[in-house]
Order: structure tokens, then C-alpha cells, then sequence
């Protein structure tokens, strides 16, 4: 009978012990299936952007917690300071190099060295890497006038327009600035789209198997690349002008430079300045007559020899006019004197014979 129980309880044991194992396993492989499972959809659904992690709350330690409990005051955190922005890229003008613009100058110049100031100019130039576009050279009454287009480059615009006055006195001088940006990114972007709208004509093309619809392909192609041309001139055209600035020079050789007024306060200053532009004004206006007079005294000693000679004729004139109207004045009172000696003669005749 005691063996029965033990052989009973072994069994039973045993029975016990494979149910454990069974339910074991099968946890094991269930849990496998889940990891398998879900690593699968990981590698088939795309990866969502992570979330930025909240920042963390403030803590209580302990400390505080035994003195105060929950409402002790707590003492602020500082945040750490957060690093500088690097600044822009910057071009050499400092301004932003997104930004396009197209500088230009009017320059009026005049000097009594006329050679002297172009070779200056000349100089200068080249100095700062720019060119002349356009030249021309008057000569007016033996006083020389040059008309120049100079391109240089825009990072030297101003100091070229402070270093021409070193050369010459300059008169007038007026600077522009115009900003171009918008035009010139639109201008870049519709390439882009007729770029990409002439690779995708061209796919078409490859594709297509009827001749109506190759000859509209065709034409198409041909107005994208036109544009395309049109848009990459236009581009062209906006570097050029932003990279060198345009100065329009006028060089005037002058017998004397211009004298420039400085503004006076009072009435003896301005009167005494009035005498003295009045004077300056005299002897300029007296040189330049002995200076026309000078260029053109064989114009002037003609006409006085024509004005002479014109004088002499109607003097002459006069004379034979005036001698001619003695002339018959005394012939008439000639005639008239022997008249009145004929009426006198036959009264005397008559006289003796009565």
C-alpha cells in the first residue's frame, strides 16, 4: 500500500513538473512571435520624428522636504545662457550677399591740365581693376572736352568717387543705389522651372510615338529653350551690372576753375563779397574778350578794313553830292546874273537913244 502512494505521488510529481515546462515554453515562444512581430513593423513603417523632450520640472531634495515640507519656498533655477549667433556672411560693402545692387555716379570734372588729369584717370582705373566701356574726346574754341563711361567694381565704388577728386575739382556729382534682389531671384527661380520643364519635354519626346503629338512636343521644347536663353541673358546681365558700378565722367579743360562761393553772414560780408564777384567777374569777362579777340583778330581786322573802306565810300559820296550841288547853284546864279545884266542893257539903249 505505501509503495502504491509513493508510485502516486512520483506520477503526480511528474505530471507536474511537464505542465510547468509546457507552460514555460510557451510563454518563451509567445514572447518570441512578439519581439519578431513588432521588429517587423518597425522595419516596415517609417520612423517617426522624435519628440522633443520636455524640460525636466524642478526637484524638492530631501533637505527641503524635511524643513519645510511640500509648500517651502523654493529657490529659482537660472537658466544657462545660450551661445551667440554666428553673424552673416558679409561682402565687402556690408551688406548681406542675397542683396543685389546696381551702383551708379554722374561725375562732372573740370582742370586747367587737361593731359595731366586723363592720364590721372587713366591710372586710377586700372589701379582698381576697372575699364572704360565708352570714350570721346571734343575740341571746342582750342578747349578740350571728354566724355567718359568708366566700370569698375562695385566693392571700389566709393573709393573711386573719393579718389577722382583728388584729380581734378569736381562740380557736381550725384550717386544712386538701386536694389534689384526681387527681380533678380524671380528672374533665377522661372529658370529653374523652365529647366526643369525642358528635361521633362524632353522625357515626353523619348516616349512619344505619334508624329502630331512629337511635332507639339517639339515646338514646345523650342519656346522653353528660347526662354530659357532669354532668362540666362537676363541673369547675365544683372551680374555684370552689380558686379562693376557705372561712373559717367565729363572732363572740362578750363582756362581758370570755377571759383565756389562760401556762404556769409551779414550785410558787410555779403557786400563785400557782391564787390568782390563783381571784380573777379570784370577781369574774367575782360580776359575772355582779349582772348576771342586774340583767336580771331583776322576775322576783326577785315571787318574793320570792310567797315573802312564802307566809310571812305559813303564820305566820298557825300562830297561828289555836296561839290555837285555847289556846282549848279553857281551856274544858276550865273544864269541868273547875266539875266538881269540882258534886261538891263537894251533899258539903258533905250534910254540914250530917246
Amino acid at each position: 500500500m505505501k509503495k502504491n502512494l509513493t508510485l502516486l505521488l512520483i506520477i503526480a510529481l511528474l505530471a507536474t513538473m511537464l505542465c510547468g515546462c509546457g507552460g514555460a515554453a510557451k510563454s518563451e515562444s509567445a514572447a518570441g512571435e512578439s519581439y519578431f512581430a513588432e521588429n517587423d513593423m518597425a522595419v516596415m513603417a517609417p520612423a517617426a520624428p522624435a519628440e522633443p523632450m520636455a524640460p525636466m520640472a524642478p526637484t524638492v531634495s530631501d533637505s527641503a522636504m524635511s524643513a519645510g515640507g511640500w509648500n517651502a519656498p523654493m529657490e529659482p533655477v537660472e537658466p544657462e545662457e545660450a551661445p551667440m549667433p554666428e553673424p552673416e556672411t558679409q561682402q565687402s560693402t556690408g551688406l548681406p550677399e542675397n542683396v543685389k545692387l546696381i551702383y551708379r555716379a554722374n561725375i562732372e570734372l573740370e582742370s586747367t591740365e587737361f593731359d595731366n588729369a586723363l592720364a590721372g584717370l587713366n591710372e586710377l582705373v586700372a589701379k582698381l581693376g576697372g575699364y572704360f566701356e565708352s570714350s570721346r574726346l571734343d575740341n571746342y574754341d582750342s578747349y578740350r572736352y571728354g566724355s567718359y563711361t568708366v566700370r569698375v567694381p562695385a566693392k571700389n565704388f566709393e573709393s573711386f568717387c573719393a579718389s577722382v577728386g583728388e584729380l581734378c575739382q569736381v562740380n557736381s556729382i550725384s550717386r544712386s543705389a538701386e536694389d534689384v534682389s526681387e527681380h533678380y531671384y524671380d528672374t533665377e527661380s522661372r529658370l529653374t522651372t523652365q529647366k526643369t520643364k525642358l528635361a521633362r519635354l524632353q522625357e515626353l519626346l523619348k516616349q512619344a510615338e505619334d508624329m502630331e503629338d512629337i511635332i507639339t512636343l517639339e515646338s514646345a521644347i523650342s519656346d522653353t529653350e528660347l526662354t530659357i536663353e532669354y532668362l540666362t541673358g537676363t541673369l547675365r546681365k544683372y551680374d555684370s551690372l552689380v558686379g562693376y558700378s557705372t561712373v559717367n565722367i565729363s572732363l572740362n579743360e578750363v582756362y581758370k576753375l570755377t571759383e565756389v562761393e562760401q556762404p556769409v553772414i551779414g550785410f558787410g560780408a555779403k557786400l563785400a563779397a557782391a564787390f568782390k564777384t563783381g571784380c573777379t567777374r570784370f577781369a574774367r569777362n575782360f580776359e575772355d574778350f582779349l582772348l576771342g579777340f586774340a583767336r580771331g583778330w583776322v576775322g576783326w581786322l577785315l571787318f574793320i578794313i570792310v567797315v573802312a573802306v564802307v566809310v571812305m565810300l559813303a564820305r566820298r559820296s557825300a562830297r561828289r553830292k555836296r561839290s555837285g550841288a555847289s556846282g549848279e547853284k553857281r551856274c544858276f546864279l550865273k544864269r541868273r546874273k547875266a539875266g538881269r545884266e540882258e534886261v538891263e542893257a537894251p533899258a539903258d539903249k533905250s534910254e540914250h537913244g530917246e
